[in-house]
Order: structure tokens, then C-alpha cells, then sequence
């Protein structure tokens, strides 16, 4: 089941924090309940994906999006995802996440997670985000200028860049 009550608790201490730039990072501590584990005893690979939504979405609530998405009326999807796992997280360990936006192209904007525990990163993502309206795709100029950061665009990590071109290389509809 989505952790409802757990993204409600953290947008709500998020609200009580000041608001940040689009070129702030934000953070907040998770401990790891016996719902995010899987058989073997350790985070679940699913539900990290999900967890790190307790980040995203509190990020979006200080740098401003989710009272420009109600004001304009926008979506938010998610486009992509490449996650790495590298480091097991266990029943009740605490784990701070941090999310950053990191660039954007013309359609998409680029946010990356990362799952530490103590000085050890565990699990670390980049997203491929967009906003939408009727009309689809809202250009991520638009967004930076709502905001209030119309020169947003720094160069992205290369390693992004990468991502980005192979994800480009990719078929689809898929093959198989």
C-alpha cells in the first residue's frame, strides 16, 4: 500500500520549514518500517522508489511547484527513472534522502535522489520529470519562469548527460 500517512507527515513538516531555491537541495529522514521490507529481511527495491517520493514531493512544496501546478492548473509525471542500488537498508534504520534538481532540457526537468545511511549512500536516482497541461508537455522555460527562476539552466552532470543520450538510443515501442 503507498504510505499515504508517511508522504502526509513529511509535506506537512516540509510546510513548516522555509522555502528553497530550484538550486537547494532538500532532506529528511526516513526510518525503515517493516512494511518496506521484503523477504530478506532489507528494503524492498520497490518500495525505495516509493520512499523516495517522501523527498520529491516535499521538495516540490518549498521550491514553489505545487502552488504554481494548482495556480496553472499542470500535471506532474514521471518520464524516467535509472536507479542504482548499492548498499542493504534494514529493518528500522534510519536513512536521510536528499533531492536535487540537477537540469533541465526543453520538455523535461532532471531530479536526483539519493538514499544516505550515516556517511554511506545506499541507493541513488535520477528522474526525468514533466510537467503537463490540455495540451501535453509544458516547456520547462515556462515552469523556470514560474517559479521565478527564468535562468535556471545549469549544465547537468555529465553522467546525466550520458543517461539522457542512451535513453535516447532506446526502442519504442520495445522490442521485447
Amino acid at each position: 500500500m503507498y504510505p499515504f500517512i508517511r508522504l502526509a507527515y513529511h509535506t506537512y513538516k516540509a510546510s513548516k520549514l522555509k522555502d528553497i531555491s530550484i538550486f537547494d537541495t532538500h532532506e529528511c529522514t526516513v526510518r525503515i518500517q517493516p512494511q518496506d521490507i521484503d523477504i530478506f529481511n532489507e528494503l524492498n527495491n520497490g518500495r525505495i522508489l516509493t520512499l523516495f517520493d517522501l523527498g520529491r514531493l516535499p521538495f516540490g512544496y518549498r521550491v514553489g511547484l505545487m502552488t504554481a501546478m494548482k495556480k496553472r492548473g499542470w500535471g506532474l509525471t514521471m518520464a524516467g527513472a535509472s536507479v542504482r542500488y548499492r548498499r542493504r537498508v534494514r529493518l528500522f534504520e534510519k536513512v536521510r534522502i536528499t533531492t536535487t534538481a540537477v537540469g533541465r532540457d526543453a520538455r523535461f526537468t532532471y531530479l536526483v535522489q539519493t538514499m544516505w545511511k550515516g556517511e554511506e549512500a545506499t541507493s541513488n536516482i535520477v528522474y526525468r520529470s514533466a510537467i503537463t497541461d490540455k495540451n501535453g508537455i509544458v516547456p520547462t522555460q515556462e515552469l523556470a519562469d514560474e517559479l521565478g527562476f527564468p535562468d535556471w539552466n545549469p549544465e547537468m552532470p555529465q553522467w546525466v548527460q550520458n543517461w539522457i543520450a542512451a535513453e535516447d538510443t532506446r526502442d519504442w515501442p520495445p522490442q521485447y
